[in-house]
């Protein structure tokens, strides 16, 4: 059973399928461009990138609860992690700030931090980038670099940086400009559609590894994992 995270992700783009769907229903299948269309391709652009980034701090949210859950005490937390509240801690304005932790309170101020993260980063209008999404992750459950995991057969981590951040530009675009941003055609949105399944796919392996190095417990099963016979 996959994560949480991937189920709402499998919902989401269910959107996007469905504005081709209309694509389809009013422009028909032949070849040739719609340019009376394409305000669906931008609107399914802009729906992709969405659901990339809800994706991203669904899954973060989800491996945080988890590693509170199943993690016997703070010291099996990751060392990044650690050093990322050490070093809030030591700059907070409150001087007692650091009691916020002590006495086994350290889970419920883990808890509060993830939210607090996620809104300090809608405050700063902060893009589902490659450098915003690692930095998610490494301050969320303490993961460096999450973008070293997306890479598969064609795809290497360079080219998949550069597509993702190519998807996030294009989504600026036409958030800003309308409709004087540039083309955007219905293959653009098929490629990008798939690549974002890829990419979390890729995404959530790499967290499921970290939480299960972590609390020895994966956030779900290993289906490669074979089973084992049973001896009669």
């Amino acid at each position: 059973m996959p994560s949480k995270a991937r189920q709402s992700l499998k919902e989401n783009l269910e959107d996007i399928n469905r504005l081709m769907e209309l694509h389809e229903l009013v422009g028909g299948t032949d070849a040739g461009r719609r340019y009376d269309l394409e305000v669906l391709n931008k609107s399914a652009i802009v729906l992709t990138t969405a659901c990339w980034e809800a994706y991203c701090e669904d899954i973060a949210a989800e491996a945080l609860d988890h590693m509170v859950k199943y993690s016997k005490n703070s010291e099996k937390l990751p060392r990044e992690l650690k050093k990322s509240i050490a070093k809030e801690l030591e700059n907070h304005d409150n001087a007692l700030a650091v009691w916020e932790i002590a006495d086994g309170k350290w889970k419920g101020y883990l808890s509060k931090r993830l939210k607090d993260l996620q809104e300090k980063r809608n405050r700063k209008l902060n893009t589902p980038k490659t450098v915003q999404i690692d930095q998610l992750f490494l301050d969320a459950v303490g993961i460096e670099k999450v973008s070293k995991s997306w890479y598969w057969s064609g795809m290497s981590v360079v080219k998949a940086t550069k597509k993702l951040d190519s998807l996030v530009t294009l989504r600026g675009s036409i958030a800003h400009r309308g409709s004087s941003s540039e083309s955007v055609k219905k293959t653009h949105v098929k490629s990008y559609r798939d690549f974002i399944e890829r990419l979390a796919s890729k995404t959530g392996g790499r967290v499921n590894s970290h939480v299960r190095e972590v609390t020895g417990k994966p956030l779900w099963p290993d289906r490669r994992r074979k089973k084992k016979r049973k001896v009669r």
